[in-house]
């Protein structure tokens, strides 16, 4: 199994399979980020287009959620769904 020094989590995790995106940036999450910090970003990512009812089709929607998805890798205060109390963590 490969692994990669997770930017989120700061140690070796399992990598992703391929990188997630094309280009410059899917290089940079595939060498950077888990397998489990991307699952993790996916959720994320799919309560915010759901509460804020973003499109994929405009540009300003997507340059909001790759600002966010580079907080959330880098641990930094990122934007959550109104409401949304994380599960405890053990």
């Amino acid at each position: 199994m490969t692994t990669v020094f997770c930017r989120k989590y700061q140690k070796d995790l399992p990598a992703l399979a391929s990188p997630p995106y094309p280009g410059a940036k899917g290089k940079e999450i595939f060498e950077t980020v888990s397998r489990q910090a991307w699952q993790e970003w996916q959720k994320q990512q799919t309560m915010l287009i759901n509460e804020k009812q973003l499109s994929m089709m405009n540009a300003d929607h997507r340059r909001y959620l790759q600002e966010e998805m580079d907080k959330f890798f880098a641990n930094e205060q990122h934007d959550v769904a109104e409401g949304y109390v994380p599960p405890a963590q053990d």
